[in-house]
């Protein structure tokens, strides 16, 4: 363990993941900035792990920004049996309910429902939600091309056209630009990620006066957390951590270790 305070490099950053047994590791940490000022340090970062429920991320984004500009129906959506899928936790959304797009918005970032995740892909279009995140907020690398399954079997999804991509580096990108309100609706997905009801990786690592608006993905081969630190002091970072470890209370209480060693840089 580092006995002080240690320098952010793509070299101290791969140094920790592997520190902690968190590798393969896709990794991006730096100080919220201007979007066309914002450096963080990286490892990987682009490495294509699966996204899993970090995708949801960018799809709300894609919803805001569709919303602000005039494009998405402000009335109910009707929850579809076609989207029910299993979640890590209860989920309110029953066919037939009729849901807001806001109450679909917080479900997928707050509590990482499936249920609402699929019907927004309904709602937005996978070709379009793409479209306008890498136009709009230049995350080139990520696309929406299969709905979300809480377990197995798998979701029947006919318009699947592959698997989701969101790398970290894009994520770090969203996130800044989330943090900087720099897109319409950007306060509104961080008040989303403060709410998150999945606090066991990098948030069991946070210092006393820390908070951390976030959002985790996991699935049986890959294990993630990234969001927006804001310490006691009042400076803000991102802190992007993906895995290619299966998910477990093991790697959870790994994230949490690393977190408390990066502090120290921080």
């Amino acid at each position: 363990m580092h006995a002080v305070p240690f320098e952010l490099t793509e070299r101290s950053l791969a140094d920790l993941a592997t520190r902690h047994q968190l590798q393969p590791a896709a990794l991006a940490v730096g100080e919220t900035a201007p979007p066309a000022a914002f450096r963080p340090a990286t490892f990987r970062a682009t490495r294509l792990l699966y996204p899993a429920s970090m995708i949801k991320i960018p799809l709300v984004a894609a919803a805001l920004l569709l919303a602000a500009r005039g494009e998405l129906r402000a009335e109910r959506v009707r929850i579809s049996a076609a989207n029910l899928t299993q979640n890590d936790g209860p989920s309110p959304l029953l066919s037939g309910y009729e849901a807001t797009l806001d109450e679909l918005c917080t479900l997928a970032i707050a509590r990482s429902d499936n249920v609402a995740t699929n019907q927004l892909f309904d709602v937005l279009g996978r070709v379009r939600a793409s479209a306008i995140v890498r136009a709009r907020l230049g995350l080139r690398d990520t696309g929406f091309r299969r709905k979300l399954s809480g377990g197995h079997p798998l979701l029947r999804d006919p318009d699947q056209s592959g698997r989701n991509t969101f790398p970290a580096s894009d994520a770090a990108v969203l996130l800044n630009l989330i943090a900087a309100r720099a897109f319409p609706g950007a306060g509104d997905l961080e008040r989303m990620l403060a709410a998150q009801e999945w606090n066991t990786k990098l948030s069991a690592g946070l210092r006393s006066g820390d908070a951390f608006a976030h959002k985790t993905g996991d699935t049986e081969s890959v294990s993630h957390d990234g969001g927006i630190l804001t310490t006691a002091g009042g400076r803000k970072y991102i802190v992007v951590v993906y895995t290619g470890c299966p998910s477990s209370d093991a790697v959870d209480g790994r994230f949490a270790a690393f977190m408390r060693d990066l502090r120290r840089a921080l």
